[in-house]
């Protein structure tokens, strides 16, 4: 609906419209040099306010002349013809007076029709009207929403545009204040701005709002504030622009959203989770005794379901564990998606450790459930940590940390399991951590060296071959114990060149004992494969290499394996193992019967030899007798050679040779040595006297 001009009709915003023309005039350039200027139709006349003296002057020159020809008229009619001379002398003296004197104006006035064309050729008018003419169809035709309103805040006029944005017609607009249509929150600030415009203590303002559309919607809008004041008049008028930037919020709120929120799961993230972390610490700082626990979550097996059945199906069962979790929380704890299959949880108040726990427990059960995706059950368990606030922290990444590292301990301790937090295991990661560090330069500065371990044949002690055994003696702390550092070093994926460099010198050195103590029956030497070497995609590249440039006989080596390494992929792993075959290497398992799920597939591997782990060869009970003798006997029913580890006593020794051991190692025979003291176990076997017995084999 068009806008009416407030000054075709009579406004509060316009209470005097006789107004000087030079002072309109000015008026319209201060307007103009305000960017904004007041709309006004293009008929209105400006009349000073001396125009009411000139048509008093008017009336008394006419009255002048009516009373001279009266005068004149009565002198003939009495005959008095000097009264009529002195009449007219009078009555032409004052018409040439008030003639030459009479304001412009009032003949203008009393005359308009003789100068129809001053309004418009006037130079004074000609600026203001097209001024007002320009503003005004700025104002009707603006994109954005425009108004001019009141200090009193009543609108006085709305363009189209505005009447768009907040759903209302002009005359609904106009019945109301401009207050009725800020959000209730918003208000006040809102009148504070407005009151500091209008007291001069700033031009004009921009600030973000929201309004309440017609239809009850929630909009948000740009809102600039100026003001104008017109000269001669006391009160300013308030030009308010009004953009929707709803759309732009909305796309901002979105973004925010998807910054601090897992796009999978619809949880809140690892940033969101920080913040969370950094308002409960500051907040358990300013309230003594108060309690909170962070949850370490991590899928157990998780790439087993990606590789198995999909990563649509991975994702779809992240998504249901996602909801599970919310389902065991309290209201104002939070959960959130830290990494692919890793999930944190927050229990905020709590009154002891023990509720933390309850929570894990709780998780733990209702994960047992199976998840039906796709039409297919699937199972999964998950391994927790435990970070309490009992342990001060300062920093969300700490409370985190120690989470997680006592989530990797429940995990090394079986999985589908929690452990809380202690600064023992701190301790372990910052000596883990330390060891990976100094790891990476070890082999740089030559700090590897290898001990050999003398395996026996356990019917005349005679001496078969040696284990190659790394070790780690670093300049500070020492020799380093292969537990601690294999691990280590296996995670990091430094074992890589570790155990190439070991396969390497060890077919060096059977390669030069062979040369100096040459028999029928030649040493060999055995060397383990870690995982990580086995899955190297050129490991078959890599050993023919090494057994060109050492020039030893491949049926001298033999590599060692684990079980589970085997067992994860038993495809690939046979196909690894016949091309190895193929290269003329023999092969052994190690630590063998710590997993029965291989025994079905032993036969299909090409197998030299088995080794009966020590577990069993330090307690021999009578469970574990009857697992060797049956380790024993599949080895003999395969065509198997099987070798005992561990062996420390007489009894152990005794025990094996009943069940037909052929071989053994352990310190009973000879703790691992170096080259020489292995050199000197080579000589004595070596020379022409009586059979070696076993104590004669102790270092």
């Amino acid at each position: 609906m068009p806008c009416a001009s407030p000054l075709a009709q009579p406004s509060r915003l316009t209470p005097h419209l006789r107004t000087p023309v030079n002072s309109m005039s000015r008026a319209g350039e201060n307007i103009v040099n305000k960017q904004v200027s007041w709309p006004a139709t293009s008929t209105f006349v400006v009349v000073p306010e001396k125009s009411g003296t000139a048509r008093k002057t008017v009336r008394l020159v006419l009255a002048t002349l009516l009373t001279a020809t009266l005068a004149v008229a009565a002198g003939m009619f009495i005959g008095l013809w000097w009264l009529n001379a002195i009449v007219v002398v009078i009555g032409t003296m004052t018409v040439l007076y008030f003639t030459y004197h009479l304001p412009s104006e009032a003949i203008a006035e009393v005359a308009p029709q003789a100068v129809p064309e001053a309004k418009v050729d006037n130079p004074l008018t000609e600026p203001l009207r097209r001024s007002t003419e320009l503003f005004r169809v700025a104002f009707d035709h603006a994109a954005i929403g425009m108004a001019l309103v009141l200090p009193s805040g009543h609108w006085h006029k709305v363009n189209p545009s505005l009447c768009e944005i907040l759903g209302y017609s002009e005359l609904e607009l106009l019945a109301r204040d401009f207050q009725e249509f800020l959000h209730p929150e918003d208000r006040t600030p809102a009148m504070s701005k407005l009151e500091q415009l209008l007291n001069g203590n700033m031009p004009d303002f921009k600030t973000e709002a929201r309004c309440i559309h017609k239809d009850g919607r929630v909009i948000s809008v740009l809102w600039s504030v100026s003001q104008v004041r017109i000269e001669n008049q006391k009160s300013a008028q308030l030009i308010f622009q009004i953009q929707n930037i709803s759309d732009r919020k909305e796309a901002e709120e979105k973004l925010l959203h998807d910054a601090f929120h897992d796009a999978l799961t619809g949880l809140p993230n690892r940033a969101l989770m920080i913040d969370h972390l950094k308002f409960t610490i500051a907040r358990a700082k300013r309230k003594p005794g108060m309690m909170f626990a962070v949850l370490f979550l991590d899928l157990d097996r998780f790439k087993l379901v990606n590789d198995s059945l999909g990563h649509m199906i991975g994702d779809q069962l992240l998504v249901g564990i996602a909801r599970r979790l919310e389902t065991c929380l309290r209201p104002g704890d939070t959960v959130a998606r830290v990494g692919g299959d890793e999930f944190t949880i927050l229990l905020e108040e709590i009154h002891e450790e023990k509720e933390a726990v309850l929570v894990a427990e709780r998780i733990h059960l209702e994960l047992k459930k199976p998840f039906n995706l796709s039409g297919r059950d699937v199972f999964t368990t998950v391994s927790i940590g435990i970070a309490p606030s009992s342990i001060v922290y300062d920093e969300p990444d700490e409370i985190l940390r120690d989470a997680d590292t006592a989530m990797y301990r429940s995990k090394s301790l079986g999985k589908a399991r929690h452990e809380m937090f202690d600064e023992e295991m701190h301790d372990h990661a910052l000596n883990v951590l330390q060891i990976e560090t100094d790891l990476r330069m070890a082999q740089e500065r030559e700090e590897f060296f290898i001990h050999y371990q003398p395996i026996v044949a356990l019917d005349d002690f005679r001496l078969c071959g040696f284990e190659a055994l790394v070790r780690w003696q670093h300049p500070v702390r020492g020799l380093i114990s292969p537990l601690d550092f294999i691990p280590v070093a296996e995670e990091g994926g430094q074992i890589v060149q570790i155990g190439q460099w070991v396969l390497k010198e060890a077919c060096f050195q059977i390669q030069r004992w062979q040369e100096k103590f040459p028999s029928d029956k030649p040493l060999y030497m055995t060397v383990n494969l870690s995982a990580r070497q086995f899955t190297q995609p050129d490991l078959i590249g890599q050993i023919r290499d090494i057994l060109t440039e050492t020039g030893v006989d491949p049926a001298y080596l033999k590599l060692e394996i684990t079980e589970s390494m085997v067992m994860d992929d038993f495809e690939s792993a046979a196909e690894m193992l016949f091309q190895l075959r193929a290269l003329g290497v023999r092969l052994s398992i190690d630590d063998f019967g710590t997993g029965y799920s291989s025994l079905t597939y032993l036969h299909r591997f090409p197998i030299d030899t088995l080794k009966i782990d020590r577990s069993f060869v330090a307690c021999m009970d009578k469970e574990n007798m009857e697992i060797v003798r049956t380790i024993l006997m599949l080895a003999e029913n395969l065509g198997m050679d099987a070798v005992a580890e561990g062996v420390e006593t007489q009894e152990q020794l005794t025990l094996l040779r009943s069940l037909n051991c052929q071989n053994g190692q352990g310190f009973f025979f000879s703790k691992p040595l170096d080259v020489a003291g292995a050199e000197a176990i080579i000589s004595e076997t070596y020379s022409p006297r009586p059979a070696l017995v076993a104590p004669a084999l102790v270092a």
